[in-house]
């Protein structure tokens, strides 16, 4: 049996894909618009909802039939610390690409939170969300 689901089937057998959420991926990172951001960075936390089917992994325990989600929180803390983005939206984007790039996920939707943000009033955290599949 392959890892895809069967022609007319969408993942689990309730016909909806499985999720595996993994929250709270914390890295310095140094992005921003403004120079003190690139220079002293700060910290961003991600928050992904991976979206695929996981009945192969759970009737075989097969770690090779799932997503790891050891091996996508050490990429995307790769990313966090990595090359600076002017916005997180563009970090968001770029995680978003590399997750359904290396993992057998069909959609991942990705959470950037700047908690750190340079806004002059009091205020929480600053995050974007968004979703990709592969389509």
């Amino acid at each position: 049996m392959s890892g895809h689901p069967a022609p007319g089937r969408t993942g689990s057998p309730s016909g909806l894909l499985d999720t595996v959420e993994l929250t709270g991926i914390t890295a310095k990172g140094y992005h921003g618009v403004f120079d003190h951001e690139r220079r002293d960075g700060q910290p961003f936390v991600v928050d992904l909802v991976l979206h695929l089917d996981l009945q192969p992994a759970g009737t075989s325990d097969d770690l090779a039939r799932t997503a790891h989600y050891g091996e996508v929180a050490e990429l995307v803390h790769g990313i966090i610390a990595g090359a600076p983005f002017d916005l997180i939206e563009a970090l968001a984007e770029t995680i978003a690409a590399a997750v359904l790039g290396s993992f057998p996920v069909a959609a991942v939707d990705v959470t950037v939170h700047k908690p750190k943000a340079p806004i002059a009033v009091p205020f929480g955290d600053v995050a974007v969300t968004l979703r990709r599949s592969r389509a």
